[in-house]
């Protein structure tokens, strides 16, 4: 099992979970409004370093647990509806998951 986390625009979420949903066998995603900074934090403007602890940018975080034979298509579908073009369009990051347990009935494995 993996499981891919997406960082992307918050205005792009719409057209990446309507694309998901269409996906056969995904069991589902969890969605997470958060905040950061990547490269490109404050360039260009010089501000005192606890002002620029305000520069956060807004992204939307995706983190879906699936099959291994799912992910390059939920890769492809985030990274093509989830793209503008633009810096900071948001970032993937795919993890192996060791062991998955439900905890309505303590059911484990994939």
């Amino acid at each position: 099992m993996k499981e891919i986390k997406a960082y992307i625009k918050p205005h792009k979420l719409e057209n990446v979970a309507l694309a998901l949903h269409k996906l056969e066998g995904l069991t589902g995603m969890t969605v997470v409004e958060v905040k950061g900074f990547g490269r490109n934090r404050g360039a260009g403007r010089e501000r005192p370093q606890h002002e620029q602890l305000y520069d956060f940018v807004k992204h939307v975080k995706i983190e879906i647990a699936c099959l291994d034979e799912q992910v390059e298509e939920i890769v492809t579908i985030i990274k093509t509806h989830a793209h503008t073009g633009l810096r900071g369009d948001g970032k993937i990051y795919i993890s192996t998951i060791d062991e998955a347990i439900r905890i309505e009935n303590g059911e484990s494995g994939v």
